[in-house]
């Protein structure tokens, strides 16, 4: 006797399209992180140019995760992302322009604010698996923000730490990636 699993309709494609864009978005932060490691620990023209286009990376990730998701419900809270980003990636090329606790702070409101919504979207989605290291990463996303705020107010503040809040997140979307292939595969 054989079991088949019946998904709700859209499920197994929406998590097929996660899948492949969870796995974009863990090699976009790896990438990301080396460059920065590399090249941008000082803050320098550079160093704001990649805060930058960190935030807006993951407007287009979120826009993308918005269209697959049409199917299993509404993306309202992704489209909350999107405008939350979208200042983030705004108020980190101004605070580029004031110095490091600035840029600290700026990361560090986006980083809590983007982890409640990743918190929440990763709670709400139902039925394709994958979703535990979202709400986890969400929280540390949370904690992590919280910490680069008050960063900005140490002796000498330095951008690594906000340039390694992109590895966690990485190793996260891998594993949400990986979650989701058994949810794509069934029928």
């Amino acid at each position: 006797m054989t079991s088949t699993i019946v998904a709700a309709p859209g499920i197994p494609t929406t998590a097929s399209a996660l899948r492949r864009l969870y796995f974009v978005r863990f090699a976009f932060a790896i990438v990301w992180a080396g460059v920065a490691f590399a090249l941008a620990r000082d803050l320098s023209p550079l160093a704001v140019t990649l805060f930058v286009i960190y935030p807006l990376f993951d407007v287009a990730a979120a826009v993308v995760d918005a269209r697959a998701s049409r199917a299993t419900g509404s993306p309202t809270l992704l489209y909350v992302n999107i405008a939350v980003s979208l200042l983030a990636a705004i108020g980190l090329a101004v605070a580029g322009t004031s110095g490091v606790p600035a840029m600290l702070r700026v990361w560090g409101a986006w980083a809590i604010v983007a982890g409640l919504v990743q918190l929440i979207v990763g709670a709400t989605r139902r039925g394709m698996g994958g979703q535990w290291p979202m709400i986890i990463s969400g929280g540390l996303s949370v904690l992590a923000g919280g910490s680069f705020v008050a960063a900005a107010s140490a002796d000498n503040p330095a951008l690594t730490n906000a340039i390694g809040y992109a590895i966690p997140g990485a190793v996260f979307f891998l594993i949400s990636a990986v979650r989701l292939g058994p949810a794509r595969k069934a029928s």
